[in-house]
């Protein structure tokens, strides 16, 4: 069975006003999860708020009007945006569609469009939603969240019996995360 696209879907809630859009970066991590609108990557394994990007949905080279215009902001990481640049294709809004119902992570974390949606196909090819990049870090995410869940139980375990079993697995964890950290740092 696939996996969710994403758990918690983006939501714009920002109602100021400002004459540069890079005044908005704080708000857009937020109302964003701290994640990529477009592949759903905590900004935390790209170096954070700062090394993240704020794309606009639509040009703003082709729509200057919308240049400070927040609903028309996107926090993603840098990849996505280099490559989305100036395209005007096929594109989904993060925040008024529920990309759940466009894409689906294969078993191992990829991104995969779903065949029935032509825009997530679009986005796929184009945004290169493919790379293991993608997938490694859905992976790391989610190897990191089930270690932090076991190391809450080791400390507060409901049965003691179990307190070393959970050491065991907690260990086990660790390794396969320290094993998917290297091969990111070796792929990146």
């Amino acid at each position: 069975m696939p996996n969710k696209f994403r758990n918690i879907s983006p939501k714009r809630t920002c109602s100021k006003v400002y004459k540069s859009y890079r005044s908005f970066k704080p708000f857009l991590a937020d109302d964003f999860n701290k994640r990529c609108g477009y592949t759903d990557c905590p900004d935390f394994w790209f170096g954070g708020k700062n090394n993240f990007h704020i794309d606009h949905f639509k040009p703003f080279s082709k729509n200057p009007k919308l240049a400070t215009e927040y609903s028309n902001l996107v926090y993603c990481c840098s990849y996505v945006n280099i490559l989305k640049s100036d395209d005007e294709g096929d594109y989904i809004d993060p925040c008024d569609v529920d990309f759940n119902d466009h894409f689906k992570r294969g078993k191992g974390g990829e991104i995969l469009p779903k065949d029935s949606s032509k825009e997530a196909l679009y986005m796929h090819s184009k945004l290169n939603l493919g790379l293991s990049r993608y997938s490694l870090i859905w992976k790391l995410d989610e190897i990191y969240d089930r270690l932090f869940k076991l190391q809450n139980e080791i400390k507060n375990p409901k049965n003691k019996d179990i307190k070393n079993d959970l050491r065991i697995i907690h260990s086990e964890l660790a390794e396969e995360f320290i094993t998917y950290l290297k091969y990111l740092k070796v792929n990146q």
